[in-house]
């Protein structure tokens, strides 16, 4: 990875034992409240360590800081979302907790797909693309494995879940 433009920079593990009952919790309803609840604070956790830290950390969690241009109001938009990475690429998916609307930050990037990630300190430049088919599936069966409550999500909806690739510009 020392030649990907993302660093990376969890903390905590993938194995420690707090994952599973972590992933079991946020499977469920209360858990995804609560979750949706919390981003707000760990927004501002990853602010103001400069995507070092977040909630999510002591999992192992990768977690990003995605700021979009808002596409109704033109306003920075700053969402924490989980990333796999593929390098040179990252991902990001649009699961918005399996609810049945697109999180606003997918259509941020769809009207415009020039934004930002924060991490490891850095805030680096992106160019989001929408997945297809069948890459899209491919991805999102990667972010399952990655964290099983992806699958979840998944089937709490009909909508075509959006997953996007993020590009740093060079």
């Amino acid at each position: 990875m020392a030649d990907s433009p993302f660093p990376d920079v969890r903390w905590g593990s993938e194995t420690t034992v707090l994952r599973r009952p972590a992933e079991a919790f946020a499977s469920t309803k209360a858990g995804s409240w609560l979750i949706r609840e919390a981003a707000g604070l760990d927004r501002r956790v990853l602010e103001r360590t400069g995507g070092r830290f977040t909630l999510l950390g002591p999992i192992g969690a990768p977690v990003v800081l995605l700021r979009t241009t808002g596409r109704k109001s033109g306003l920075i938009r700053t969402s924490p979302l989980l990333y796999y990475r593929e390098d040179p690429r990252i991902y990001v998916v649009g699961s918005n907790f399996g609810q049945d609307k697109h999180p606003a930050w997918s259509g941020n990037l769809l009207a415009e797909p020039q934004a930002s990630v924060l991490m490891g300190g850095r805030e680096i430049p992106v160019t989001a693309t929408l997945l297809d088919e069948p890459e899209r599936s491919r991805i999102f069966r990667a972010f399952e494995e990655m964290v099983s409550v992806y699958g979840v999500y998944g089937n709490r909806t009909d909508r075509a879940i959006r997953v996007f690739a993020l590009s740093a510009e060079t």
